[in-house]
């Protein structure tokens, strides 16, 4: 290379094991829940009707709020 030619290196991102993404463990959580009630029924009688829909609605945000706070990407 030419005398006074910067050297440019390109940094590959970090990654993180898949393990370590809170994102994956939250959808996880809501995942084992879901089908934890799906085959016991127990919480639909103590819960009100709209915990469901809270659910619903919570977990798209919840996962976009991890989202925007992610600094790494993963790896499996």
């Amino acid at each position: 290379m030419p005398a006074g030619v910067p050297h440019v290196i390109v940094a590959e991102p970090q990654c993180k094991p898949w393990w370590r993404s809170k994102t994956l463990w939250l959808n996880a959580l809501v995942l084992a829940l879901a089908a934890a009630e799906q085959q016991v029924g127990v919480l639909q009688g103590l819960l009100p009707v709209s915990t469901y829909q809270l659910v619903a609605f919570g977990l798209p945000v919840l996962n976009a709020v991890l989202r925007l706070i992610t600094t790494q990407g993963i790896k499996l």
